[in-house]
């Protein structure tokens, strides 16, 4: 291999996997073991600047930065898959993890694994994740809101919701923060050890509102939120928060997640021949529109 300019071995499968700083993902065998290699690049002058401040979202070596601590190495509820090597260089950073055995994984298991990894004490390092969804919505701001949801027969619902976001921002911060996977999914939680679910991609890990984390993995399972916030409420610790305030947490990240998803589907196809109106059944704005039908209670709440 190069030195001078990292490349992927020859024989290794391309793997899905992507994010501000990920060049790739890899599977392959390293004596004798199946793993998977993720590879980060350096930030250049031309990426979005919260990708070299360590507690923004986006900030790129953060996965290698939990790796090589091994802050969540034996969490209980989530921990990291073991890790095999680290490998920095002037162009970015090598990880090399052991490949998890698949499992299907229920969304009620998924919830009582993220409420037990709430309790988890991640210590004080500046790279986590802190402000995940306001500093998102910040990005929305900066392109000017909900510009192509302003459009649709949702426009006066978004208006609404994007006029309050400060104050729902707010009210979530008045909520009791936790430990936080940042993008959980079945994709992202593929394996099991004991009781408790194997995760990869810890690029997000970080403190946020309690249930938070909910509401991100609600936009991926056939439950709706109701069923798993009374999964992750039995697996909290006593006292910790109540289930009013898990709602809260879950409903806000999911809303604002759904419809900021959605406003970009749209936004993407938007100019192409036709009316919008007739672009809501397109392959890749449909998805997008039912995740957010699913929500309709949660927006209801929020109104």
């Amino acid at each position: 291999m190069d030195a001078a300019r990292w490349e992927p071995e020859p024989g290794w499968v391309r793997l899905p996997g992507s994010g501000p700083a990920t060049v790739g993902v890899w599977s392959t065998t390293h004596r004798g073991r199946d793993v998977v290699v993720k590879r980060l690049r350096c930030p250049d002058p031309h990426d979005a600047p919260g990708t070299q401040v360590p507690g923004d979202v986006n900030y790129w070596r953060r996965a290698a930065d939990v790796a090589l601590t091994g802050v969540v190495a034996a969490a209980p509820g989530l921990r990291e898959a073991p890790v095999v090597r680290v490998e920095e260089d002037a162009e970015g950073i090598t990880l090399v993890h052991e490949r998890v055995g698949l499992h299907d994984a229920p969304g009620l298991w998924i919830a009582d694994c993220l409420g037990r990894f709430a309790a988890v004490d991640l210590g004080q390092h500046a790279w986590l994740a802190r402000d995940q969804l306001r500093s998102r919505l910040t990005l929305v701001e900066r392109r000017g809101g909900w510009r192509t949801l302003a459009r649709t027969p949702m426009a006066d619902i978004a208006d609404h919701l994007w006029s309050h976001r400060s104050a729902w921002l707010e009210r979530s911060d008045a909520l009791p923060q936790v430990a936080q996977h940042g993008d959980p999914s079945a994709a992202n939680i593929p394996g099991r050890h004991a009781e408790g679910g194997v995760a990869v991609d810890w690029a997000h890990l970080g403190t946020g509102p309690v249930g938070a984390d909910l509401g991100y993995l609600s936009l991926a399972t056939r439950e709706d939120v109701e069923p798993l916030a009374a999964a992750y409420v039995a697996a909290l610790p006593e006292g910790l928060a109540t289930t009013d305030q898990v709602m809260t947490g879950a409903r806000v990240m999911a809303v604002y997640t759904a419809l900021t998803r959605l406003d970009w589907a749209l936004a993407r196809v938007a100019d192409g021949e036709g009316a919008l109106a007739g672009k809501f059944r397109h392959p890749s704005v449909a998805p997008y529109i039912r995740a957010m039908q699913r929500q309709v209670s949660q927006i209801e709440a929020l109104l």
